[in-house]
């Protein structure tokens, strides 16, 4: 006697004759089983400095769809995930808010390429509290209790930050009101909650799809501060390198990326 076995999977209906169930099966098995691999395969994971979670979503969501390639993101201050790259954390991809923390990991070994620029970032002063006034002149006002920054020892616009508060002389005046975030993502929180009434960020994060035209903010004079150039790295991996992220590193150089760097706010090489 024939039986026929329907199998639906993924959308495909599949006949079987018994006599030939078992094999097919097998095959179908396995056909299966590498289409896993694969789409596992084509995950790319980002480690990316919280100043360009933002535009690293858009960035990868418009990859996406140009190569059908899924991502991951984990997000963090620079100097936190170096550490975590060194110890074998693995990323495919380190996007970092400067090239000391992408430099260091190529150093160690870790990565497959030297570090390249693919950004330059802003500073700026921000307040979600209405009424605030948003200056420099203002951080001495007893109307602000606290300021908040991101922590100079991890994230590059906490250096940043540091550099425009000692060019006033005022690093150690408002030390008392300084409040520290282990990134821009914590320090953007400390805003945005009002824990801070004031806070120096990323210009990124202002002008977010999630944050653009909330509080007030203004730029900090770009000759206050280094030079914050934001450099990636593909990370060296034990087990094999993902063929995918080749391609996702060469997008980030190309105009259309570019252009969405600059709609965040970014400075990009021409």
């Amino acid at each position: 006697m024939t039986r026929l076995i329907h199998i639906k999977m993924l959308n495909i209906e599949i006949k079987i004759k018994g006599g030939a169930c078992k094999w097919l099966g097998l095959i179908l098995l396995t056909v299966i089983f590498a289409g896993c691999k694969d789409n596992r395969d084509k995950k790319i994971i980002v480690a990316t400095a919280a100043n360009m979670e933002s535009a690293m979503a858009t960035l990868t969501k418009v990859y996406t769809h140009k190569a059908g390639v899924e991502f991951e993101l984990i997000v963090g201050s620079s100097g936190k995930l170096t550490a975590q790259i060194m110890e074998g954390a693995p990323f495919d991809v380190f996007v970092a808010a400067n090239m000391k923390y992408p430099e260091a990991v190529y150093a160690g070994g870790k990565a497959q390429n030297a570090p390249r620029v693919y950004a330059y970032g802003k500073l700026v002063l921000w307040s979600m509290v209405g009424n605030t006034p948003v200056s420099i002149a203002a951080l001495t006002d007893s109307n602000i209790e606290y300021i908040a920054l991101a922590n100079p020892k991890t994230a590059p616009y906490g250096v940043a930050a540091k550099e425009v508060l000692q060019h006033y002389g005022l690093m150690e005046v408002l030390n008392p009101k300084l409040v520290y975030g282990e990134s821009i993502g914590q320090t953007d929180q400390f805003i945005i909650s009002q824990a801070a009434q004031i806070g120096f960020t990323a210009l990124s994060t202002v002008l977010s799809p999630e944050m653009k035209g909330k509080g007030s903010w203004v730029p900090i004079d770009p000759s206050l501060y280094s030079n914050i150039s934001q450099g990636v790295v593909l990370i060296q991996r034990k087990e094999g390198t993902n063929p995918d992220t080749q391609g996702f590193y060469d997008f980030l150089f190309s105009i259309e990326a570019k252009e969405i760097l600059k709609e965040f706010g970014y400075l990009v090489d021409e």
